[in-house]
């Protein structure tokens, strides 16, 4: 991959980052917070951009998400790596999700 095909993925990602983060907010702002991991700040502002800003900030060679997951723990818990006494998808799935909503309620 060369350099200006890795700039075009990363606006691709931004633009569809944007386009999902707006959509969410409108639809419910509370679970927007918590599934986006943004402060309610950042949803007001997303919220009210225009079509012509999402294009200009999507267009940033910086990618605009992040990974909220970052410890080995939650990462075994995703991806099936890390054993576990209950051998429950869904259980597992919670106990990542509960994991990573306590990380977010620190970092506010």
């Amino acid at each position: 991959m060369n350099d200006d095909q890795l700039s075009q993925e990363i606006r691709d990602a931004n633009l569809t980052y944007l386009m999902l983060a707006q959509n969410v907010i409108r639809k419910d702002k509370a679970e927007a917070l918590f599934r986006l991991g943004i402060s309610e700040e950042s949803a007001d502002l997303i919220a009210m951009l225009s079509p012509a800003q999402i294009l200009k900030i999507a267009s940033s060679p910086m990618l605009l998400c992040r990974f909220r997951v970052d410890d080995d723990m939650v990462w075994g818990l995703l991806t099936n790596h890390t054993p576990t006494k209950v051998d429950n998808d869904a259980t597992t799935r919670l106990h990542a999700s509960i994991l990573m909503a306590g990380r977010f309620d620190q970092a506010l």
